[in-house]
């Protein structure tokens, strides 16, 4: 595989990018198939947290997270389902995509907001028919998975839900896997609403990050960048990150007033749901400008990590293990030598990091529907950091010609980026690979040359 740096015309964007929404049909399928799966395992019930940190297995069902409060999501086996919600949050019900009975639950609310309900917060959890002898099954927002048993029975939600819970004559256990799992989470796999859907924010932190790259120079600030970055006041997944030269000076991990300066490291990251973007790279035009230890990192960081980045793309397809493509980035880009530390790549959807199949031994298998983020963080001694993290989305042929026909503009974007890969950087993609930006593996080592950037051949 012959890898170099040449000059490449730029990907183009749409400046018109709108949002599609979520239908009725999709978020009943998903209450469906949650409760299918409750079926088949024998759960009475189940109780979804949310805040605004950790809301987006709440917001898979409800279609809105509880921003500043805190709220639960409780779906029985029957298909009943409650919402408990804070003072600021018991309006929002209304606007549930499923249909859901609210429940006024003060603790939910900020410090000192009114809380003159004497009502004890088991009573709330009694009022949603969590009862004696059922059994509960608990949704936070993380898997615990290593290998001991006991995993099921840890809990990632606040004390005093867990606490209360426990003293409630019931079965509990961490039930998260049903939604999460790498290999058979509900969550994992999208139908073509939910792929158009995720698209714009992919679009959207494509769209942003190239912009931004065109703006960087000499003497701006990382905070003029970073505005650039942010776009449309979509809520973003990740802290936006734009770091020139050393980072977390005074432990600040947000942009700062800090001026560019010929030779620095470099950083951008932006995320919005559905994709992040994300470059890493030299602040300079050629090598020359680099310090001499530093001015083969397109040879030793870049040229490798673009090999992998390319074996990842020409590996990624429906039915293959993530072991296997594991394997594949740990043969081109060894981890003892790269000191890579994250799984090669992972699954994204409202959130930057749903979940990763792509571990040592695992048998999870790739599915249509599913959307990855590339995310090979190489980190080599002496040298800048080297990233053109991006989205795709897998689809068998049905799937893609659902796209097609229900989303042609959607389509239309997908199929200019998979032209503009194989015509401009060489890369060309199975039929299955739907680029979900117009970003994807664009990659310029140098970052005050906004011409060159690096290509397959």
């Amino acid at each position: 595989m012959n890898i170099r740096l040449q000059p490449v015309s730029p990907p183009k964007t749409d400046a018109l990018l709108t949002p599609i929404n979520l239908t009725n049909e999709t978020l009943l399928h998903r209450k469906q198939n949650l409760m299918t799966a409750m079926r088949e395992q024998h759960v009475d019930s189940v109780i979804i947290y949310a805040d605004r940190e950790h809301g987006d297995n709440f917001e898979y069902f409800t279609g809105f997270v509880p921003r500043f409060e805190e709220a639960l999501l409780i779906v029985h086996q029957s298909g009943k389902a409650y919402v408990l919600l804070g003072n600021e949050n018991m309006k929002m019900a209304a606007y549930s995509r499923i249909d859901v009975e609210a429940i006024h639950v003060p603790f939910f609310s900020l410090p000192n907001q009114p809380m003159k309900d004497d009502t004890r917060l088991e009573d709330y959890f009694q009022a949603a028919d969590i009862s004696t002898g059922k059994k509960v099954g608990v949704i936070g927002w993380k898997l615990f998975t290593s290998t001991s048993y006991q995993n099921q029975y840890l809990f990632d939600l606040p004390y005093y839900l867990i606490d209360t819970l426990k003293h409630l004559e019931i079965e509990l256990f961490n039930f998260s896997a049903v939604l999460i799992s790498p290999e058979k989470g509900i969550r994992t796999v999208n139908d073509a609403n939910e792929i158009a859907h995720f698209e714009y924010g992919a679009a959207l932190a494509g769209r942003s990050l190239l912009d931004a790259l065109d703006h960087i120079d000499l003497g701006k600030t990382e905070i003029e960048i970073a505005g650039l970055l942010a776009s449309g006041g979509q809520p973003q997944t990740v802290t936006t990150i734009c770091a020139t030269g050393d980072r977390f000076t005074d432990a600040v991990v947000y942009p700062r007033n800090k001026a560019i300066q010929l030779g620095d490291k470099m950083s951008l990251t932006i995320g919005f749901k559905g994709g992040l973007s994300s470059r890493s790279a030299y602040a300079v035009s050629t090598a020359s400008e680099l310090p001499v230890k530093e001015q083969d990192y397109v040879a030793k960081v870049v040229t490798p990590y673009f090999r992998a980045l390319a074996t990842w793309l020409q590996t990624i397809q429906i039915g293959i293990s993530g072991d296997f493509l594991y394997q594949n980035i740990q043969t081109v880009l060894p981890q003892e030598d790269f000191h890579w530390e994250l799984n090669p790549g992972h699954f994204t959807a409202t959130e930057e990091w749903l979940a990763s199949p792509f571990y040592p031994g695992s048998t999870c298998t790739v599915k249509s529907g599913q959307i990855f983020q590339i995310d090979i963080i190489p980190s080599v001694a002496g040298f800048a950091g080297v990233s053109a993290e991006e989205g795709i989305a897998i689809a068998d042929k049905d799937l893609r010609i659902e796209i097609q026909k229900d989303y042609p503009l959607v389509w239309e974007r997908i199929m200019r980026r998979r032209n503009y890969l194989k015509k401009e950087l060489g890369i060309e993609l199975s039929e299955e690979i739907l680029p979900m930006s117009d970003t994807l593996a664009y990659y310029r080592p140098y970052l005050l040359d906004k011409t060159a950037a690096m290509v397959f051949k």
